[in-house]
């Protein structure tokens, strides 16, 4: 009996019944997709363009409606593809002004999480006030979307970052948000190029992070805080300058939901298969 017992815990790991082969690995969530990325090849064919997301092993994506093809039709296509739409981005100012057609958007996707990633503001001047209103702002429409049973997610660019009493304007915003109505969705690149650590930043509030965009940003290149940088800087994950082991760590000690892999490199076909290579081969 114990050898029948044996056998049958054997074939359950070896048909996929088991998470046997994923102990050790530091990552072991689904693959996710930001579709920005593919921002050059959404008007040339949505469908082809899916059936390329598919092909690369993408079961997960951030997006959003897409222009040529109603919302309803979309939500086919993913679902006949196998791939769910687990986040949506969504404009600040419009979502400020009102949150109906994101709940609306995201109920047809089957969305949990919307996220904004800017924060309009002078160029080269990110300061309080802006920072005081986004926090009001956020507040706001988190709380009406968590009324919908979505999650409200700002995710950070790199110009939030500047120096702010004993921390940055991130930490403010971070700080003066309602964790029950406003969570955040870290992007590895807009974290480390204006020379924060994105571990150290997982750790230090490990009960708001959710999301994550997975970027590795190109070796030798110095950053600063205007939240902008040539889409040639964006390289394959463990080839660039960012310890993505060690972010990837921390991430899964503070509970990550949902990883989107964002290439906005003009060689991002050739770059996501050695990012999810890379990622995979990652040991604890």
């Amino acid at each position: 009996m114990k050898k029948l017992i044996g056998l049958g815990c054997l074939a359950a790991a070896l048909l996929g019944g088991s998470d046997l082969f994923a102990q050790g690995k530091v990552y072991t969530a689904p693959i996710g997709l930001q579709a920005y990325t593919f921002r050059g090849s959404w008007g040339k064919g949505i469908e082809a363009t899916l059936d390329t997301i598919k092909s690369l092993g993408v079961t997960e994506m951030e997006g959003g409606p897409i222009a040529g093809m109603t919302t309803e039709e979309l939500r086919k296509q993913l679902d006949k593809r196998g791939i769910k739409m687990r986040s949506i981005g969504a404009d600040y100012k419009k979502l400020s002004e009102s949150t109906a057609q994101t709940i609306k958007d995201a109920k047809i996707l089957g969305a949990t999480y919307v996220m904004v990633a800017w924060i309009p503001h002078e160029k080269g001047n990110f300061n309080l006030e802006t920072a005081k209103k986004a926090v009001a702002d956020f507040n706001k429409a988190g709380k009406e979307l968590k009324e919908a049973g979505i999650s409200l997610t700002y995710h950070n660019h790199g110009y939030e970052f500047v120096p702010y009493e004993n921390g940055t304007l991130f930490d403010y915003i971070v700080k003066n948000t309602n964790p029950e109505y406003v969570n955040f969705e870290m992007d590895v690149l807009w974290t480390a190029f204006p020379g924060q650590d994105p571990a150290k930043l997982l750790l230090k509030y490990p009960t708001r992070w959710k999301l994550m965009h997975l970027k590795d940003l190109k070796k030798g290149v110095k950053g600063d805080l205007s939240g902008g940088t040539p889409t040639t800087n964006d390289v394959a994950l463990g080839t660039g300058q960012i310890d993505i082991p060690a972010t990837l760590k921390a991430a899964k000690k503070v509970g990550i939901k949902h990883y989107f892999i964002e290439d906005e490199s003009p060689s991002y076909l050739k770059q996501i298969p050695v990012t999810i290579a890379y990622i995979k081969g990652i040991k604890e």
